[in-house]
Order: structure tokens, then C-alpha cells, then sequence
């Protein structure tokens, strides 16, 4: 395994927001962690990228144990969040902000990675000279996307790619994930939206109040008479 979280827990004060969470995500692997508002998905990804203390358990990332190290040095290693709401630079020009995704490269050539973003997401390339502040909403979560890509990472954290996003972009933001998964990228998803994210994922959990309830093949948990029910509303 990649990425393997091992009976993780973590408190903010004397609130336990996770207790005992074990999640693995295999090289080349799309992982799909889902639940609902405040159940501990965003938590547990900043308990990854270093930036939320662990109180219990160990993170393990190429079978090295990072549940210690610095957020520098977890993105030295090739780890990769794209964060909920976005958090684009925004004076700061499109260009500049895919540029500041590559500083664990030591400053080697990245034009060649740049027009692969502008290919993917054409709009960039229109309005790269732009602030990024002034992009839609759609357009910042394209920029966050490539953004960490630009670091070549060996997994990518996805929180909540499609919050505040129209159907539509959604849609296509999703496109992106499974065909970044047919290229072989190693993502771990944590999304509200349990239907998109299970539909394109290997393999998925369920997170409630902190724990993980349920896990299994991503189209298996589709068909999971409890998922269903309370987070598809079937």
C-alpha cells in the first residue's frame, strides 16, 4: 500500500473528532471517502498533510511512518492536497498560482507540465495572465486541481472538489478525477457527494461521527441498501 492510515484518532480540545480510522489506498488506486457534514472527511485529510495533530494511530506513506513529519516534508515526499473551498492565491495570476505548485521541484523546467494543464483545462490558458481571484468558482477548482498537479505528486487529496459547484461542473470536474485515475494517479477523494465519488472510485469508506462504518468496492457501496438511504436519498 501507498498510503495506509492505522486506527488514527484526533481531538480538537477535548472533542475526539476521529476515533480509530484505518483507510489504505494502493499505488495507482482512486479511494473515495464519503459522508455527511461533520463527519470527520476534512479532519482526516488535514491529519495527512501534517496540518491537524494525531492523537492516536500512525500514518504510513511508502511504509515510511510519517505521522510525525512536517507538512514540508510530507509534500517532499510526493503528497498533494487540493483543499476544500479551493484557497487559490488570488492576486496572484493563473500562471503563478500552477507555478507555485512546483516548488518541492527544486526549480526544474515545468513549461512542458504547464501547456499539459492548459491542455487539460483550456480556460486557464485564456486567462492565465488574469488574477485568480477573478476566476468562477468552477475555474478556481480547475486551478486547485492543477495546481497539485504541478508538483508531480505520488498521491493526491481530494477534499470536497465539488462544494459550491453547479451540476454541471461538477460533471466535468469529475471527468477530470477518472480520467487523472485511467492515467494512473493515486487520489484519495473525501467527498459529500457520495453518488460521483463512488461512481468512479475502486474502492470506498463511509465515515460517520468520526469512524469508518462502512467499506467496500465503490459500486458495491452504490448499491448498499444503508448508503442509499441516508446518503442518496433512495
Amino acid at each position: 500500500m501507498l498510503l495506509e492510515i492505522e486506527g488514527l484518532s484526533s481531538h480538537y480540545g477535548r472533542i475526539q473528532a476521529l476515533t480509530d480510522v484505518s483507510v489504505s489506498v494502493d499505488e495507482g488506486e482512486l479511494v473515495a471517502l464519503v459522508g455527511a457534514n461533520g463527519a470527520g472527511k476534512t479532519t482526516l485529510l488535514r491529519c495527512l498533510s501534517g496540518l491537524q495533530p494525531v492523537s492516536g494511530g500512525r500514518v504510513l506513506f511508502d511504509g515510511q511512518d510519517i505521522t510525525s513529519a512536517s507538512p514540508q516534508k510530507r509534500v517532499r515526499l510526493g503528497i498533494s492536497q487540493v483543499p476544500e473551498g479551493r484557497q487559490v492565491f488570488g492576486p496572484l495570476s493563473v500562471e503563478d498560482n500552477l507555478r507555485l505548485g512546483t516548488v518541492r521541484r527544486r526549480g526544474k523546467d515545468v513549461s512542458r507540465d504547464l501547456d499539459r494543464m492548459y491542455t487539460r483545462f483550456p480556460v486557464l490558458r485564456e486567462k492565465r495572465k488574469q488574477p485568480a481571484g477573478t476566476l468562477s468558482g468552477g475555474q478556481q477548482q480547475m486551478l486547485a486541481l492543477c495546481r497539485a498537479l504541478m508538483s508531480q505528486p505520488r498521491v493526491l487529496l481530494l477534499d470536497e472538489p465539488s462544494m459550491g459547484l453547479a451540476p454541471l461542473l461538477t460533471g466535468e470536474i469529475f471527468d477530470s478525477i477518472e480520467i487523472l485515475k485511467e492515467q494512473g494517479t493515486t487520489i484519495f477523494l473525501v467527498e459529500q457527494n457520495a453518488f460521483a465519488a463512488l461512481g468512479i472510485a475502486s474502492r470506498g469508506y463511509v465515515l460517520d461521527t468520526g469512524s469508518v462504518v462502512l467499506t467496500d468496492t465503490g459500486a458495491d457501496l452504490l448499491r448498499n441498501e444503508r448508503v442509499k438511504s441516508a446518503y442518496l436519498g433512495i
